[in-house]
C-alpha cells in the first residue's frame, strides 16, 4: 500500500489530468511516483510538459492540499481511493494505456478482495432493453451463477441492461461492481439509489468511479467511463444495442484491449440488435448461440447448465393446492406457449390456444399474479425465465 503523500498526489493528478490520463502516466514514468511530480520546480515542470501546457499552473501545492482535504472528507462516508501505483489497483485496468490515475470506491469489502475474482465479465447493452434481451440477460447471469468459481459481473448501473445484470448477479449470489459516470457521492439515475446502497453493502460488491466529488452525470462522462468497464473485464457480453451506443463503445474498447467480446444475435430488422449483428459480422464479437456454449467459452463450464423445470411441474407446484387438475393442465399449456413465443399478444395467444379471450385473460392473470409471466401495456406476454431454475 502506498503512503498517504503518494495517495494524495495520485488523487491530485487524477483531478488535474482526468480527461487526459496518458499525460499523467508519462509524468509518472518520467519521475517514478506522484510525490516527485509535486516536488518539481517550475522550470522542470515547463521542460517536462511544455511551456504552453494548460496543466502547468495546476501542478502545485494547493492541488495536493485540496486532494488531501477531499479524501479526508470522503473517508467519513465510507469512500476510499486507490491510486494506479498502489498494489491494490486492479492490474487488468492498469494494462490499458488510458487507465485512470485512481479510483474512488464505495464498498464494505476490502479493495484487494473486491478485484480478486479470477474471471471478470462485463455485461452491457441498451437502456431500452426488449423482453428478448431481458430474458437472455437473466439466463446468462443465472447460468454464470452456477459456475463453481464465481465470476465478478461488471456493468454501469444504468437503466435497462445494466441494472438487469446487477440485480440478477445479486440474486444468483455473484459479486458485482457498478462503474459510475458521476462523482462517488452521486448515484444516477436517482431511482437506483437504494439499490446502489444495497450493492455497496453486499460482500464482494461495490461502486467505483474515477470522477471526483461533484461530477455531474453528463453524456461525455458516460462515454469515458466505458473504458473502465471494458478495462476491468477479461470478457464483455453485449446483450442488445443499436448501431451506435455506449454498449457498442464498450465492446469495441474491449476488443482494442485484446479482450474477449460476445454478442447476442437478433433479428436483422430489430434496431436493438443492429449493434450486436454488426459486431458479429465484423468478427469483433463471437455470437452467443447457446448458454452452455457461452459458459464453456468463458472458461467457466462445469457440466451442463441445470435443465429448466417443465411447465407442468411448475404449474403443479404453484397452483396444485388452489386449482383442480384440469385448470393446472390449462395453466401449464398456456405457460408453455408463452415460453416458446416471447412477447406474444393476448389475441395471438387466444388463436394459438383455441380459447376465448375471457378465458385466456383469466389464465394469464393467474400466471402474472404468481410472477410466472409479465404482461406489458400492449398486452404482450413474456415468461419470467428466472423462476424455472
Amino acid at each position: 500500500m502506498v503512503n498517504d503523500e503518494e495517495k494524495y498526489g495520485l488523487c491530485a493528478l487524477n483531478r488535474i489530468f482526468g480527461f487526459e490520463p496518458r499525460v499523467a502516466h508519462s509524468l509518472l514514468a518520467h519521475l517514478g511516483n506522484a510525490t516527485e511530480v509535486f516536488h518539481m520546480e517550475e522550470d522542470e515542470i515547463r521542460n517536462v510538459i511544455g511551456p504552453w501546457s494548460r496543466y502547468r499552473g495546476r501542478i502545485c501545492r494547493k492541488a495536493l492540499d485540496e486532494a488531501e482535504e477531499e479524501l479526508m472528507k470522503l473517508s467519513g462516508s465510507g469512500i476510499s481511493f486507490v491510486g494506479c501505483t498502489d498494489p491494490e489497483y486492479p492490474q487488468m485496468l492498469l494494462d490499458c494505456e488510458d487507465a485512470p490515475l485512481g479510483l474512488y470506491i464505495k464498498s464494505g469489502t476490502p479493495i484487494s478482495d473486491l478485484f480478486a475474482p479470477e474471471r471478470k465479465i462485463a455485461i452491457v447493452g441498451t437502456r431500452d432493453i426488449s423482453p428478448y434481451g431481458q430474458d437472455w440477460c437473466n439466463r446468462i447471469v443465472q447460468g454464470l451463477g452456477q459456475a463453481s468459481e464465481k465470476p465478478l459481473i461488471i456493468s454501469g448501473l444504468a437503466l435497462g441492461t445494466d441494472i438487469c445484470a446487477h440485480r440478477n448477479a445479486l440474486e444468483a449470489g455473484l459479486p458485482t461492481i457498478a462503474v459510475m459516470a458521476t462523482g462517488p457521492e452521486t448515484v444516477y439515475p436517482h431511482r437506483h439509489r437504494d439499490f446502489a446502497e444495497r450493492l455497496a453493502d453486499t460482500g464482494g460488491c461495490g461502486l467505483i468511479t474515477d470522477y471526483p466529488p461533484g461530477t455531474a452525470p453528463l453524456a461525455i462522462h458516460f462515454l469515458r467511463r466505458n473504458r473502465i468497464i471494458a478495462g476491468l473485464s477479461d470478457a464483455t457480453i453485449l446483450i442488445e444495442s443499436k448501431s451506435k451506443g455506449g454498449g457498442m463503445m464498450t465492446s469495441r474498447l474491449a476488443f482494442s484491449y485484446n479482450r474477449d467480446v460476445y454478442a447476442l444475435p437478433g433479428r436483422v430488422d430489430d434496431l436493438r440488435s443492429q449493434g450486436c449483428n454488426l459486431l458479429i459480422k465484423g468478427k469483433i464479437a463471437e455470437p452467443i448461440d447457446s448458454l452452455d456454449g457461452l459458459i464453456e467459452s468463458l472458461g467457466l463450464h462445469t457440466g451442463k447448465v441445470a435443465k429448466a423445470r417443465s411447465t407442468y411441474d411448475l404449474a403443479q407446484e404453484v397452483f396444485g393446492s388452489k386449482a383442480d387438475q384440469k385448470t393446472v393442465s390449462e395453466l401449464s399449456y398456456i405457460l408453455n406457449i408463452i415460453r416458446k413465443h416471447r412477447g406474444i399478444a393476448l389475441d395471438d395467444l387466444c388463436a394459438m390456444a383455441g380459447s376465448e379471450y375471457s378465458r385466456i385473460s383469466h389464465i394469464t392473470g393467474m400466471l402474472e399474479m404468481e410472477g410466472l409471466i409479465s404482461i406489458d401495456l400492449l398486452q404482450r406476454c413474456t415468461a419470467n425465465t428466472r423462476i424455472y431454475r
